[in-house]
């Protein structure tokens, strides 16, 4: 059983409203069943609320309350409505049906909600990923929460707070830009509680978590990745704004909201103290809003200040110090500093780059049996590399924090893998064609979207190219941060019909990104590919390498054709 109440269970009673006396709380079984719940604060049985509940023609009226329960079942009764009394009590009142709020049946095993069923996730042994490690290597398998992540801890925990302090009210909506994962938490218990969703997303994401928040019946905006935060429509500024022009809205804003690490502080910390009998001594986790780190940490540190913990961050986000330029790994990293994360709590941040993390998920699920996501890549890796440094005695747990079933278009989709660059097929491949280029110009020519035309076509004859791609970033790029491509022919007819066009940015005249082929792909995936494109701009573990043209190859297979 995983983390339920004990105890006897509330019994399911169907009304049609529910009137609460008082402030009692209202087993969510009891309210869940109910087509309208009515609060009064005091037994009086006033004309308005007569008049209330006789409009909603009902076919029973639950009564639920304090000690004076009675007294207004009694008055609403010999007002003509049909009541019945919910009450443990020994209490009989002629024409009044009561009815016990505990189930008086023997104890089933069953939770009342999926909300019962968040947290209390099991530890399991990696020994094959860590068959090389003299430590224990154990993994907090997050991804068998009911929404398939950590984030349902977090999700359910900031509602809770803000029903308490009425910031979310009854049909209210709750905004949020994510990932993926804390939507489906959000989703989840918005399901429960009559609550609409949108949620703001960056385009990196699965197609499938755009998909799986649908269904849940949340509306979904998809925001450009290469912006910065602060841009008009970045996924945070677009979130700010529907929040703010929509009635009732509520933003959890993950980022920021306290409530996120204290989930894991109240929760998973302990859950892993527990566990491992106090036992652990490194905590290695991806932090993405910083929540999830922070909140273990504090907990783990506060029971043995020895405990280290450690951040998995991919290379590029400010975490490990980078700037926060693109990479491919869902959920994690940043390229701001939220306020939920504590770094004074992290003893060492160990930067994975995006093929580690993207192998190493692969290796989890394939030796391991476990169907993981990039981020559990790059946590598992990041876990390896400290686990190499460790002893028999140490006990190091890294946290899953969701399942692969959101990543199966990519991280599991051979193609996708292979376009990136993360895979190598047998024999000749697109990486090596280019490699043997024979050629003293730098292996990838590009511009930039604010250099001048007449510029770029100097460029095309200093290094004899014919197409150059467009970033808006330097060496080394990130497939993200190329956002066209220039052709010298077009340039070159550009500026015969417009000779004014030669002092305009390149950025002006720029056509669509050059295909893309992965580095490891063969040859022939190459030729096939450049019968439609004179060009080809070539990934290596997602970062553009070069151009690979058609001349490329020709020069190519010539020089290694047989006699």
């Amino acid at each position: 059983m995983r983390g339920r109440p004990q105890g006897r269970r509330v019994r399911s009673v169907p009304v049609d409203v529910l009137v609460v006396v008082g402030d009692v709380p209202v087993p969510e079984r009891l309210a869940a069943r109910a087509r309208h719940v009515v609060a009064v604060p005091t037994a009086d049985a006033d004309p308005s609320l007569v008049a209330d509940l006789r409009g909603r023609i009902p076919r029973e009226v639950g009564v639920i309350g304090g000690t004076d329960v009675v007294r207004l079942a009694v008055s609403l009764h010999q007002s003509g409505l049909p009541v019945m009394l919910l009450t443990d009590a020994e209490v009989a009142i002629p024409g009044i049906e009561v009815r016990p709020i505990a189930d008086q049946g023997p104890l089933m095993d069953v939770a009342d909600s999926m909300l019962e069923l968040i947290g209390n996730t099991p530890l399991v042994r990696l020994d094959r990923i860590g068959r090389d490690l003299a430590c224990h290597l154990l993994a907090k398998l997050e991804l068998l929460n009911p929404g398939g992540s950590v984030k349902d801890r977090p999700a359910l925990t900031m509602i809770d707070a803000a029903e308490r302090d009425g910031r979310l009210r009854p049909g209210g909506t709750i905004v949020e830009p994510t990932s993926g994962n804390t939507g489906v938490g959000l989703a989840i218990v918005a399901a429960r509680r009559h609550y609409r969703c949108v949620f703001v997303m960056p385009d990196k994401v699965a197609p499938e978590k755009i998909s799986l928040l649908r269904a849940y019946g949340a509306e979904v905006i998809v925001c450009p990745t290469t912006v910065a935060p602060g841009h008009p429509d970045s996924y945070y500024s677009v979130s700010d704004r529907v929040a703010r022009d929509t009635p009732g809205a509520f933003k959890p804003d993950q980022y920021h909201n306290p409530h996120n690490p204290e989930a894991h502080e109240g929760t998973t910390g302990p859950e892993m103290w527990r566990q491992t009998a106090g036992r652990i001594t490194h905590f290695v986790a991806g932090i993405g809003t910083g929540g999830t780190i922070t909140g273990v940490g504090r907990y783990l540190k506060q029971k043995n200040p020895a405990i280290q913990v450690i951040g998995a961050d991919p290379v590029g986000s400010v975490y490990s110090g980078g700037s926060g330029r693109p990479y491919l790994v869902e959920g994690i990293g940043e390229d701001f500093w939220p306020e939920a994360y504590d770094p004074t709590g992290v003893d060492r941040v160990v930067a994975v780059g995006d093929r580690n993390s993207f192998l190493t998920a692969r290796r989890v699920t394939r030796e391991e049996g476990i169907l993981v996501g990039g981020s559990t890549g790059t946590a598992v890796w990041a876990a390896l590399e400290v686990g190499r440094e460790l002893e028999p005695s140490d006990v190091v747990v890294v946290l899953v924090p969701d399942s692969g079933r959101g990543y199966l278009s990519k991280v599991y989709d051979e193609k996708w893998m292979a376009d990136y660059g993360f895979l190598r097929s047998s024999g000749v491949t697109a990486g090596e064609v280019l490699a043997r280029k024979e050629s003293d110009i730098p292996q990838l020519v590009h511009v930039h979207p604010d250099e001048r035309v007449r510029d770029v076509i100097a460029l095309f004859r200093e290094f004899e190219v014919s197409q150059v791609p467009v970033v808006k970033a330097e060496l080394p790029l990130a497939a993200a941060e190329v956002v066209g491509a220039v052709h010298e022919r077009d340039l070159m007819e550009l500026a015969f019909r417009d000779p004014s066009m030669l002092d305009r940015p390149v950025g002006e005249a720029m056509g669509p990104p050059l295909p893309t082929l992965g580095s490891g792909e063969p040859v022939d995936v190459a030729v096939e590919r450049l019968e439609s494109s004179a060009a080809l701009l070539v990934l290596d573990a997602g970062h553009p390498v070069g151009v690979l043209t058609r001349s490329d190859l020709l020069g190519f297979l010539a020089q290694h054709a047989g006699p």
